[in-house]
């Protein structure tokens, strides 16, 4: 594509290494990308400088006004991070952002280009709608990434980069400190710099915010201070100076003595230093990409290159191109990830009027456990249909022991399929016995599957096709039991009703004997136990959103697991005002459900006996051989010994009190959790 630049290639880098500019800006009247040092509005009139120059080598008259106002108003600023392009669109005009999207991506891969002021639903929204999710550049999270941040924000304008630049309101912001080393400068680079300072101070750039501020924002000090700054031709260095050093005591005196120094290091500092720089003036502000989401959970996700629907058809993002014609292209092929392919076509073959679709993965466990999985087995999707007021979210887990493992144990093809198979239907056996012994969990779970090509140790099969499976349950919009912020405990009430909670769903985890695959540690309260609130932000119930481990522990006494199950009570104890009540409602809601499941499976020994009659009974491990076992050793076991095993070991507490607190179950109404 032909167009005019002027100014270095894009991330073109002096000798030291630093980026020639940091900023650019794309024309799309007059197709061209300036990339000159300096500000976007410097770039705006060079553009026209430099058509003007191409109209009179050719004969033709300068650039009416009109003219020059529609070159701007075709434009799009550009912010320039390392090998990445950020687009900063005007809210109001998303359909030349995504012009400059496509022009850029003439000469840049797509993978370097990203969209900024994401906060603002309105750009939200129309990323989402193209299935670019992931091109919403991510605000910093960990402390590696917020230093990160402040050492990329440092930039110049024309002399020395003494400023720290906010790339989505395109402020630039000097510190005390860095105010105050200007006087270490060379009369000239000093003198140069003061003017830079007084001029740009007093403008606005053309979103309406400040060229130039000072830190912190809001601070006491008038950045119109920095007139008396501007160097006339009578003042002598000397006057320059006196003026520079009465403004920099001044400024230092309204800044608090903690943000004084430019220190990344220092706590207060850096968390006032990466507010400023990604703070987002007028926009609707989320932090989340997807409305809902617990915080935990948003800030784990890795959206992916998808697709996009436009009038009913499907694109898939030609990233998924340039990843088959370079397949050697490590970075491109961890971008664009062929399962969440598949997992949108899934979806578009299933359902006839689909908007859009995002898909993400989550590399980390959320729950306190290790994993040892080698791979993200854990992915979310936010599917928009038609007609539908919001999306829907769903998570989506690939089944840990599929086709591919059993070949890699080598085994042949269609004993490794008909093992995944059989393991599809262990999990959904499961899923229905804890249904039947009163476990809460989600609403729906759908088993699918999506094929790619085999690639692992079993020489015999490289390169066969095969199926991946995957369940699908709905995203639960609550918290995870063991990470709920401690200021929630603050609240006795809270307490209460999550103490009720817990104790239910643990005696339910003690009956289905849910401990680790290979040993007898308890799963509980570690990531898996979802909480949900009502309008008043107090629990309502609990949803355990994955069954793993349930029936592990099958033939063994419950009184061997029982005492892991005052680990909920100790470690919450020094957390809240009430441990004791909070203890008295754990164990009695405890008791309560223990005795109303054995009370169910008593009355209606039948119907849970014959449940899983039609499947295999052997002794070595089946599921239906578990089932037995788990129901025999829950008719042989009253609560009361197990509810004195965990009492026990509730260390956190002064049993004194907590001897004076507990009556019988049915006696603390306020304890009581519902059996259903």
């Amino acid at each position: 594509m032909d167009f005019k630049r002027i100014g270095e290639p894009l991330f073109a880098q002096d000798p030291t290494g630093r980026p020639l500019s940091r900023v650019g800006t794309v024309f799309l009247r007059t197709p061209g990308l300036v990339t000159l040092p300096g500000v976007h509005a410097m770039q705006r009139l060079a553009w026209v400088d430099g058509l003007n120059a191409d109209r009179a080598a050719a004969g033709a008259p300068p650039l009416s006004e009109t003219e020059q106002d529609a070159e701007f108003d075709a434009s799009v600023d550009l912010l320039l991070e390392g090998s990445t392009v950020l687009i900063r669109p005007d809210p109001s005009r998303m359909d030349l952002a995504f012009l400059a999207d496509d022009f850029l991506q003439t000469f840049v891969s797509k993978r370097r280009i990203r969209f900024l002021n994401t906060a603002n639903e309105t750009i939200r929204e129309a990323l989402r709608r193209r299935g670019e999710n992931w091109r919403m550049s991510p605000l910093p999270q960990t402390q590696e990434e917020i230093i990160a941040l402040i050492a990329d924000a440092r930039t110049a304008i024309e002399n020395v980069p003494v400023y720290y630049y906010n790339r989505v309101a395109g402020t630039r912001y000097l510190t005390c400190e860095s105010f105050r080393w200007l006087a270490a400068l060379d009369d000239a680079t000093f003198r140069s710099q003061l003017d830079e300072i007084a001029r740009f101070s007093t403008r606005r750039n053309r979103l309406g915010h400040s060229e130039i501020d000072v830190f912190p924002p809001g601070c006491p000090f008038d950045r119109a201070a920095f007139a008396a700054l501007a160097p006339t031709g009578d003042a002598s260095s000397a006057e320059l100076r006196r003026r520079h050093a009465t403004l920099a005591s001044d400024y230092e005196a309204a800044v608090p003595p903690i943000l004084r120094a430019d220190a990344p290091g220092a706590p207060e500092w850096r968390r006032a230093m990466c507010a400023a720089l990604v703070k987002q003036p007028n926009a609707a502000v989320s932090d989340e990409i997807v409305s809902g989401l617990s915080a935990e959970f948003y800030l784990q996700i890795e959206w992916l290159p998808g697709a996009r629907i436009e009038d009913g058809e499907l694109i898939f993002d030609p990233l998924f191109d340039e990843c088959a014609a370079r397949p050697d292209d490590a970075e491109l092929r961890a971008l664009c990830d062929f399962r969440a392919r598949g997992m949108i076509f899934n979806y578009v073959r299933e359902f006839r009027e689909i908007e859009y679709i995002n898909i993400g993965r989550i590399s980390r466990s959320l729950s306190r456990r290790v994993t040892t999985s080698r791979r993200p087995t854990v992915y979310i999707a936010e599917v928009q249909h038609a007609h539908a007021d919001k999306p829907v979210v769903r998570i989506l887990r690939l089944q840990k022991w599929g086709i591919a493992e059993h070949l890699d144990e080598g085994k042949d093809l269609l004993q490794s399929i008909i093992e995944a198979e059989t393991y599809t239907d262990y999990i959904l056996d499961r899923r229905l016995g804890c249904q039947q012994l009163g476990m809460s969990l989600p609403p729906q779970i759908v088993a699918r599957r999506i094929n790619e090509t085999y690639t692992g140790t079993n020489a015999r099969y490289v390169g066969q096709t095969y199926w991946l499976t995957y369940l699908e349950r709905p995203y639960l919009y609550g918290w995870t039991s063991a990470k709920i912020p401690p200021h929630h405990y603050a609240n006795t009430e809270f307490n209460r009703r999550l103490a009720a909670l817990l104790g239910a769903a643990a005696a339910t985890n003690l009956i289905l004997g849910r401990t680790r695959v290979d040993s007898a540690n308890v799963l509980f309260d570690d990531g898996d136990e979802i909480v949900l609130f009502d309008a008043d932000g107090l629990p309502q119930s609990l949803v355990v959103a994955d069954h793993t481990g349930t029936f592990s522990h099958y033939l063994g006494p419950l009184a061997d697991l029982a005492s892991a199950y005052a680990a909920p009570v100790n470690w919450r104890a020094g957390l809240m005002p009430n441990a004791s009540e909070f203890a008295v409602c754990y164990l009695a809601a405890f008791v309560e459900r223990f005795d109303y499941t054995r009370g169910e499976y008593l009355r209606r020994k039948r119907a849970f006996d014959t449940l899983f009659i039609h499947r295999a009974r052997d002794v070595a491990g089946s599921f239906a051989y578990r089932w037995e076992c788990v129901l025999n050793r829950l008719a042989a076991t009253p609560s009361g010994p197990l509810a004195a095993v965990i009492r026990n070991q509730i260390t956190a507490v002064d049993h004194t009190l907590l001897n004076s607190l507990s009556p019988p179950p049915q006696e603390h109404p306020s304890c009581k959790a519902s059996p259903s």
